[in-house]
């Protein structure tokens, strides 16, 4: 009799001692859900038509049609405006240019301007990540820890809210738009992978920034890939670029795949987009020393599709189901869809929308109308975005405005070249490459879409913010 209460006694001590842990395991599986891992992979000077999914004549792109397969892909995403530093500044805070005060890459240097006093203008302007919220400082109210690796201007790693980084950044020397962040990439992603460990072994939710220079130039893609582009009839150039291309890809599948390997992928929501366009220059085009930077007209740093649209991929398996969309969307949506994705409260004032509804109930996204501005690649006034303005434009359905205004000097004079037509109308359905100007056919849209953008047009920071 007693060996029967005995083991009795052992069996409801071990079944307590057994369930418990089950029970916690089930509600860290709860939490973790609701707290999913966030990693933004974001290209860099690569145009919108250049991946298989896109359906590039040569380029391939395997890793990233996967992504694609797999994701809420919408074809038709846009870049508020065609600059690396101002627009990734717009993806990490949700605000326009004009809104979060980073314009350009760089304040405007002139001989006569001593050293000391530039490296004042360039500390005014990264404090501007220190006056709005940004993605890894909100998603630290809910106790994630986040890495900054790939091409960041904004001083320290610490400065937008990551917990971790590669970017040492101003006032450190050479420190201005990634330093030792640019290794991400073109030298493997050893960083990433040893931050997710980390993460994952202390049970913290995270959150990646992978913004690696690539395609970005210099174009020294390994040798086995150009090869593999190199035709009679191919420029070297453009060879170059489309081996980028797909180096890029491969690195973007390391991580996908390493998601993949630790089993984070079903709780892992992937965003992609590129910073800006690119078209890549050749010598046949003829452009002149003026476009010695690599890049045609019309695409990086001008408001036309090639400077400024991006596929926009979101995959989160189980939440997210793959779709293939033409809504037109902007990069100023990733700030508070992540925010929703995460149960955090975006401002309602900010300029982008939550897509999730959209992605997850497929109900109709309310806007009727994006808008996005261009500025000098120098920034002629820190506190008067109106003064390095050169474009600003307009999209309803098929219709695209683009107006122009006065450009102010500039070190790289290419920037004038969108000053051909005021104002420029496309329909861009019909006629994506934007070769017809349809606006002296159309005064009431150009009339409609003008009033439109200048709703746009709000610079009262703290009430945006509320």
């Amino acid at each position: 009799m007693r060996t029967w209460l005995f083991w009795i006694a052992v069996l409801v001590c071990c079944s307590g001692s057994l369930c418990r842990p089950a029970e916690a395991a089930d509600e860290a599986v709860a939490g973790a859900a609701s707290h999913p891992n966030i990693v933004m992979i974001v290209s860099d000077d690569q145009a919108w038509t250049d991946y298989g999914f896109m359906q590039h004549a040569a380029i391939q792109t395997p890793h990233l049609d996967r992504l694609a397969a797999r994701s809420a892909l919408f074809r038709r995403g846009y870049s508020p405006t065609p600059l690396c530093r101002p627009s990734l500044m717009s993806m990490i805070t949700g605000l326009y240019p004009h809104q979060h005060g980073v314009t350009g890459n760089d304040p405007r240097q002139s001989p006569a301007l001593p050293a000391a006093e530039y490296a004042a203008l360039r500390g005014r302007l990264i404090s501007r990540i220190d006056e709005t919220p940004t993605i890894p400082r909100r998603l630290a109210e809910l106790g994630y820890v986040s890495l900054q690796t790939g091409k960041w201007w904004e001083g320290n790693f610490t400065r937008g809210g990551f917990t971790n980084g590669m970017t040492r950044g101003f006032p450190q020397p050479g420190g201005r738009h990634g330093d030792d962040g640019l290794e991400i990439g073109r030298k493997g992603i050893q960083p990433i992978r040893e931050f997710v460990d980390q993460a994952v072994a202390d049970q913290k939710p995270f959150f990646v920034w992978y913004a690696p220079i690539l395609p970005h130039t210099p174009h020294t893609p390994p040798p086995r890939l150009l090869k593999k582009y190199q035709t009679a009839e191919r420029p070297i150039e453009l060879a170059r670029y489309f081996a980028m291309c797909e180096w890029f890809d491969e690195t973007c599948g390391d991580l996908l795949n390493y998601l993949d390997e630790k089993q984070l992928s079903q709780n892992t929501l992937v965003i992609y987009v590129t910073d800006n366009g690119w078209i890549q220059a050749t010598p046949e085009m003829q452009l002149g020393r003026e476009w010695s930077h690599g890049f045609a007209p019309r695409s990086k740093q001008t408001p036309y599709e090639g400077g400024i649209r991006t596929p926009i991929m979101f995959s989160w398996p189980g939440r997210i189901s793959p779709t293939d969309s033409d809504v037109a969307v902007s990069t100023l949506d990733v700030f508070p869809t992540v925010m929703a994705a995460t149960g955090l409260t975006a401002p309602a004032t900010l300029p982008g929308k939550n897509l999730l509804p959209l992605m997850t109930e497929q109900q109709p996204l309310e806007r009727s109308f994006l808008c996005g501005e261009s500025y000098s690649h120098d920034i002629a006034d820190l506190e008067n975005p109106e003064a390095s303005l050169i474009t600003r434009w307009c999209l309803e359905g098929r219709w695209k405005l683009i107006l122009t205004y006065p450009a102010p000097e500039d070190r790289y004079s290419f920037v004038h070249a969108v000053n051909e037509h005021r104002p420029q109308l496309f329909d861009v359905q019909a006629d994506p490459f934007e070769k017809q100007n349809l606006a002296t056919e159309h005064p009431d849209v150009v009339q409609r879409l003008t009033a439109a953008l200048q709703s746009t047009w709000k610079v009262n920071k703290a009430a945006l913010l509320e």
